[in-house]
C-alpha cells in the first residue's frame, strides 16, 4: 500500500479518534494517533539492513504503549477502535484472510517481508490477552488456526513468528486483542 494512502487512512483515522477520546486539538498528529489505540511512528518500509531505524523506533513504540494504555480505559468501554473500524470497513486495509471469526490483513509498517495482523471480529472484551477468560478459547483457538492458514498462504515453509504484544510494558498499542504474524527472513532471538 502507498504511504500516501496510509497517511490518507490515518488523518481520516485521527478525526475519529478526537471524536472518541473528545479531544478538540492534538499536538501532534503521532501522539493522538498512540492515544486511540494505534502507532504508526514510521513511513519506513521494511527493509533488512534498517536495524538502526528499528531502534531508534522502539522509543516512540514504547511511549506509543504507554499512552494507549492510558486511553484504553476509554477505549475498553466499547468505542471502535482502528481494528473495529477495519472490520466494519469504515477504513480500509489489505485482506488477507477472513472467516466467520477472523480478519487478517497486512500491517501498514511491517517489520518483516510478511508482516500480517490476525484479529477476532468480534472484541467481546478480549482487548488483551491478559483479559481472555473461559469464553474466549474457541476465538483463541481460531486466531492460531487462521494464522496457521495465512503462514500457508504466504508460503511461509521455512518458518515464522506469531506475536501478542500485552499491556504497556509488551507494547501493545492498539486494545483489541490482535496477533502478529511475521515471516519472509531469519527471525533473531531474544525477540525483544
Amino acid at each position: 500500500m502507498p504511504i500516501t494512502t496510509n497517511w490518507t487512512i490515518l488523518r481520516s483515522y485521527t478525526r475519529s479518534c478526537k471524536s472518541v477520546l473528545g479531544l478538540q486539538k492534538a499536538s501532534s498528529g503521532q501522539r493522538l494517533l498512540a492515544a486511540a489505540g494505534t502507532a504508526i511512528g514510521s513511513k519506513r518500509l521494511w527493509s533488512s539492513s534498517s536495524t538502526t531505524a528499528v531502534k531508534a523506533r522502539s522509543g516512540d513504540e514504547e511511549a506509543a504503549a504507554k499512552t494507549a494504555a492510558a486511553a484504553a480505559v476509554t477505549l475498553d468501554t466499547g468505542a471502535p477502535t482502528l481494528f473495529d473500524k477495519i472490520v466494519s470497513r469504515e477504513i480500509p486495509a489489505t485482506v488477507v484472510y477472513e472467516d466467520e471469526s477472523v480478519l487478517a490483513f497486512r500491517d501498514i509498517n511491517p517489520q518483516a517481508p510478511v508482516h500480517v495482523v490476525l484479529i477476532p471480529k468480534r472484541r467481546d472484551g478480549l482487548t488483551q490477552l491478559s483479559k481472555a477468560d473461559a469464553r474466549h478459547k474457541d476465538v483463541l483457538g481460531q486466531l492460531l488456526l487462521a494464522a496457521k492458514r495465512v503462514a500457508d498462504q504466504e508460503g511461509l515453509d521455512n518458518g515464522f513468528r506469531v506475536v501478542i504484544n500485552d499491556g504497556p510494558n509488551g507494547c501493545q498499542s492498539v486494545y483489541h486483542l490482535h496477533l502478529h504474524l511475521l515471516g519472509g527472513r531469519q527471525m533473531k532471538w531474544p525477540p525483544g
